[in-house]
């Protein structure tokens, strides 16, 4: 099941547009705190699909009903272009525990790529919803080879990808490996390059949250 943000007006398009803008971009605080944002608003959104349990609550005047989250998820992210939507989704679940992940792409002479995962810190997962949240879903490969390796330490409940932006190429192949995750998207872009950048996209989310890599 793949949810798109952008499918209803919303202020997460002006978040996307502003991540998007070359010229929004050179303030890289706000491109963090706009990526905080959206991780806000996906929060918010799929915290419209987890189960309530019915609850009292004493107030100064007397006695409230109400519903309270029946159980917190796990906020896990891939290091390092994560961390800043992880915050945001932390923000609003913010008694979650969290799981780190650090994947990255080695490109090659000849312009080919391999996966490689080297860095997990996380939490018990067995029996439990885990969000795992990653800013660009280019070709999908990381995503899948880190889900892959989560789903085969851990018995996980229920499984939920996000990320800001996805291409057309990434969700078909998270959807053919991954049929049982559950993808939270702000955006779909067709293109994909040879070098698997997103285009119209908005260029390397890490880079731009945090300073270009040496």
């Amino acid at each position: 099941m793949v949810h798109v943000l952008t499918q209803r007006n919303s202020i997460a398009n002006h978040f996307l547009a502003e991540l998007r803008n070359i010229e929004v971009q050179q303030d890289r605080m706000r491109f963090r705190r706009n990526l905080e944002r959206l991780g806000e608003i996906f929060a918010y959104e799929i915290s419209k699909t987890f189960a309530y349990d019915p609850a009292e609550i004493e107030t100064p005047l007397g006695i409230a009903e109400t519903t309270l989250l029946a159980e917190q998820p796990v906020l896990a992210t891939i290091l390092r272009a994560g961390v800043a939507m992880h915050q945001g989704m932390l923000n609003i679940f913010d008694q979650a525990e969290s799981t780190f992940i650090g994947a990255y792409r080695k490109t090659k002479k000849s312009g080919a790529f391999e996966v490689r995962k080297e860095y997990v810190s996380s939490v018990d997962l067995n029996g439990r919803t885990v969000i795992l949240v990653d800013p660009m879903l280019a070709t999908g490969r990381t995503m899948v080879l880190t889900c892959k390796e989560l789903l085969d330490d851990f018995d996980i409940k229920s499984l939920i990808i996000v990320t800001a932006i996805a291409s057309e190429e990434g969700i078909a192949h998270v959807q053919a490996f991954l049929p049982q995750a559950q993808l939270w998207v702000g955006d779909v872009d067709s293109e994909l390059t040879s070098k698997a950048y997103i285009v119209p996209g908005l260029g390397d989310a890490g880079d731009l949250a945090y300073g270009v890599k040496d």
